[in-house]
């Protein structure tokens, strides 16, 4: 836990730098409770209670990086933790120690590890409930363990609901344990309970199927970190000589690891949804099977040399750290995300004059206004005809094209802010179309300034507004 809470407060705050899914958080957070709720019935519903988690930190530590990202880091320890019990118990104090500090390395969760997301909190609920599955399985179980089990299931779900392929990955460990009737008895009723409570968000968020539209089908280069995992893990279980009907760190790590990736690759078949951040908790999985294989070589050289096995794991996570460092300062650098916020607002707030104009291409870079409103101060934002919190969106409503035409062309002088030009996407949208052909017909530039994935771009009227 402390190793991974030391890798998640290192480098914290990313030079002060937000990226645009963690912008969502911050604006979302500083509303009211009403508001977030409203919102919820237009878009986002999927994090409704991450949402409101958040709410609650902002209003009793304040608006920052360190509020936004430290659930996040706690969270990721304690999933850290959760491995080092299971591997204790399954495969011995090297095993549990090796993995749970494997765990905190894994560049996927290096990356989450400071995200202001609820990807960690899920892995984190991940983590306890199959601790409590292994509880019951190695025969210390009661029914208080089935009722934090099925509860537990469904927190995680309600955080993000795809965190239920768990229970078949749970599901795979029963039947490789030929666990007794009574046990699938209890764990059918605790992953109903558990389903149950989290069906209507599922169905609910359905309407909202166009947030992810986004996600691109799935193509056989994106299957090569899974196949990649996926023989890590195998190599693993090898190495733990695992044993049907007996319970092992193979019997329930592989399953961890394998069967919510080969499930999303399923579900992503039928409509895309492929995102490595949706199964982060899998990574447990392949931290346990680490530990185990690690586990494992120390057992076998302790008879011939029992002095360097207690070495062993220490070499390994230095070796380890050395070759991952490059990566984890590149992580925790502003680069490590296709934007940020944050700079480009300081740059605004330079630019402007009063009196200026601001239109965002796409809307959704309003966040940058949402996120730091004092950067934006002075300036109107002619394309916005109603506010984010009022519509009950993330980036506002926007006025019908030749409203914004009329709105553009009554103006002296115009910041854009938009992405940079190596991650903008083509434009699409009628409206955003529109703002960028009155730009190049009746403005010219007369400064530009690209920072961190965005750009804000300073027009100038040519010729006199028209009034």
């Amino acid at each position: 836990m402390l190793w991974t809470l030391a890798l998640g407060l290192w480098g914290l705050s990313r030079q002060h730098s937000v990226w645009r899914d963690e912008a969502a958080t911050w604006q979302v957070a500083r509303r009211s409770a009403g508001e977030i709720w409203h919102m919820l019935g237009q878009v986002d519903a999927v994090h409704g209670l991450y949402y409101l988690l958040m709410h609650g930190l902002f209003e009793c530590f304040g608006a920052g990086t360190a509020t936004l990202r430290l659930p996040s880091v706690l969270a990721t320890a304690v999933a850290a933790a959760c491995v080092t019990v299971i591997g204790q118990r399954l495969a011995g104090v090297w095993a549990g120690l090796a993995g749970g500090l494997a765990f905190g390395l894994l560049p996927t969760v290096q990356f989450y590890l400071q995200e202001g997301r609820p990807y960690a909190l899920v892995a984190a609920g991940a983590g306890i409930s199959t601790l409590l599955l292994v509880t019951v399985l190695q025969g210390r179980g009661r029914a208080v363990h089935w009722v934090a089990y099925g509860s537990t299931v469904a927190v995680c779900g309600l955080l993000n609901w795809l965190s239920l392929l768990i229970l078949p990955a749970h599901l795979a460990t029963l039947l490789w344990t030929r666990a007794r009737r009574g046990t699938y008895t209890r764990w059918t009723v605790a992953s109903t309970a558990a389903v149950a409570a989290v069906l209507p968000l599922i169905l609910f968020s359905r309407s909202q199927s166009d947030q992810v539209s986004w996600i691109p089908p799935l193509t056989w280069h994106m299957l090569i970190g899974p196949a990649i995992l996926l023989a890590l893990g195998g190599l693993g279980a090898v190495l733990d000589r695992p044993r049907a009907g007996r319970l092992s760190a193979a019997a329930v790590g592989l399953p961890l690891l394998a069967v919510p990736q080969v499930a999303l690759i399923g579900l992503s078949l039928i409509k895309p949804l492929f995102l490595d951040r949706y199964v982060l908790f899998s990574m447990l999985g392949l931290a346990l099977l680490i530990g185990t294989a690690l586990g494992t070589a120390v057992r076998a050289t302790r008879p011939r040399f029992p002095r360097a096995s207690l070495w062993l794991v220490p070499v390994v996570v230095a070796v380890a750290v050395t070759a991952l460092s490059p990566q984890s300062l590149a992580k925790r650098s502003p680069a490590s995300r296709v934007d940020d916020v944050l700079a480009v607002a300081a740059d605004v707030r330079r630019l402007k004059e009063n009196g200026d104009a601001v239109v965002f291409i796409p809307a959704a870079r309003r966040d940058t206004a949402l996120v730091s409103p004092g950067h934006f101060s002075g300036l109107r934002d002619v394309a916005l005809a109603e506010g984010p919190v009022a519509s009950g969106t993330l980036k506002g409503e926007e006025a019908d094209p030749a409203r914004i035409r009329a709105a553009m062309l009554a103006q002296r002088r115009i910041l854009l802010v938009t992405d940079m030009p190596d991650v903008a996407r083509p434009l699409s949208n009628r409206r955003d179309r529109a703002k960028t052909a009155v730009l190049e017909e009746h403005f010219t530039v007369v400064a530009d300034e690209q920072v961190r994935g965005r750009r804000v771009t300073v027009y100038e009227r040519i010729g006199p507004a028209q009034r």
